[in-house]
């Protein structure tokens, strides 16, 4: 009780494919297997991107203080801090 059975899945498609007929359900089905299979080719394409390291350059970042940077002083303490 309270889940498909077989019978109640065939009844289903029965009505399904009565209601669009086979042509245009065939097409359906169709057009859904080309969006799963270019969806599935887009994710492989995103896994090789992600993969080829000579795709992203990896040089390291420069933090040292360069002589003629100016230098900002700290914010001066709030009332929060006096507490």
């Amino acid at each position: 009780m309270g889940g498909f059975s077989l019978w109640h899945i065939l009844i289903v498609a029965l009505f399904i494919l009565l209601l669009f007929g086979g042509n245009r359900f065939s097409a359906m089905m169709g057009d859904v297997a080309k969006g799963l299979k270019s969806f599935k080719q887009g994710m492989a394409d995103d896994d090789e991107k992600k993969a080829d390291p000579r795709q992203i350059p990896q040089q390291p970042i420069d933090v040292t203080p360069r002589a003629n940077d100016p230098v900002t002083p700290p914010p001066p303490p709030g009332d929060d801090a006096n507490r």
